[in-house]
């Protein structure tokens, strides 16, 4: 595991930028256990506040077994714009290394804008959990997982070669999202996603994580843990039946029971955030708590020293499947700061009264 806090001396340039740019500092200052308190030196890239980004707009989409359709660089410029405007967000999350995140990192780069980002390989699922998920009608062919594998190793290499290629843009690495939780279609087992890490750790010189559920960290994750470079939450209260008034508190309560089984280990919220349209949730969606929500998070993040990552930067009505028309108002297409056509919403209105929409 790469040491999360690299003494100055004998470090070449390149290293010492890295150990001062990501978690500068020394080992002696680990997190007291039980405790959710960090040392600022755990802040990834030194910021507290971060975003997930995915920027397909109506009618673009991942590749859903037909072939993908992707932002123009253009669009990618524009948002991306919108994001570090004043400051906002230098620090992004992307979900996979594919040809749509290459074009982001190289926007970043040709434009010369302030930010850097969280790259990460998406995973595939290597093992059928069928039995783990309603909508899976059957076991997941043999076949399927097999090709899925190859695929899951060539998006490991493009990864790799991605962190090293833009390595003053790229400060970390997460390999799978929600590749563990047993509730997951996309299921890769646990020997497998220790490889594909180590793997990468060997690779590139920057710190290396997994995203998964605050439950699974919790009852599962020590092992894990004692492997990555700093371990990635996620917390939803809206998934667990929760109101505003305990959004912040269920969040802490997360990452407390987080804490408690895994003390020693620097941590980030990889995901969280408050859909503003849901019918799964009725009136405890909507823009007001999604302002209310977004202003305590990071309250209280910036006290802790943890990096949170707000879900999600745009909406995205192409979930799920591709179809912006099936579900219109379900939660999925709902959980950005702006609209998919990139107007703000209540959160962001004080920041960009040039986006907010006709009333």
């Amino acid at each position: 595991m790469k040491s999360t806090g690299i003494p100055a001396c004998g470090l070449s340039a390149a290293m010492l930028f890295l150990a001062l740019f990501l978690f500068s500092g020394c080992t002696s200052d680990t997190p007291i256990s039980g405790a959710v308190k960090q040392q600022k030196r755990h802040l990834l890239a030194g910021e507290v506040r971060a975003v997930a980004y995915s920027g397909f707009r109506h009618g673009q989409h991942p590749d859903r077994g037909s072939g993908a359709v992707n932002p123009s660089e253009a669009e990618i410029l524009e948002d991306l714009r919108i994001l570090s405007k004043d400051d906002l967000f230098n620090l992004i999350r992307l979900y996979d290394s594919n040809e749509n995140s290459e074009m982001v990192l190289k926007v970043i780069r040709d434009h010369g804008i302030r930010m850097k980002v969280l790259l990460g390989a998406w995973l595939d699922a290597e093992f059928s959990n069928h039995e783990g998920c309603w909508w899976l009608s059957g076991p997941i062919p043999q076949e399927t997982l097999d090709a899925n594998r190859r695929k899951n190793e060539r998006q490991i290499d493009n990864t790799i070669r991605l962190a090293n290629e833009y390595n003053d843009i790229v400060v970390a690495v997460n390999i799978g999202n929600e590749a563990l939780v047993s509730w997951n279609d996309h299921m890769v087992p646990l020997e497998s996603v220790v490889a594909y890490v180590r793997q990468v750790q060997a690779a590139i010189e920057q710190p290396v994580t997994v995203a998964d559920n605050f439950a699974w960290w919790r009852d599962h994750g020590a092992p894990l843990a004692e492997v990555v470079d700093f371990i990635m939450v996620h917390t939803y209260p809206l998934w667990e039946g929760k109101d505003i008034d305990e959004g912040l508190s269920f969040t802490i309560e997360n990452i407390q029971e987080v804490r408690k089984t895994i003390p020693d280990s620097p941590m980030i919220i990889g995901e969280a955030g408050w859909a503003t349209i849901a019918n799964e949730f009725g009136e405890r969606a909507s823009e007001e708590k999604q302002a209310r929500y977004f202003r305590e998070l990071y309250d209280w993040a910036a006290e802790m020293n943890i990096t949170a990552f707000f879900f999600e930067a745009f909406d995205e009505d192409w979930k799920p499947d591709g179809n912006p028309d099936l579900n219109p108002l379900g939660a999925e297409k709902h959980w950005g700061l702006f609209t998919v056509d990139r107007k703000a919403k209540q959160v962001m209105y004080d920041r960009y009264p040039e986006l907010m929409p006709e009333r």
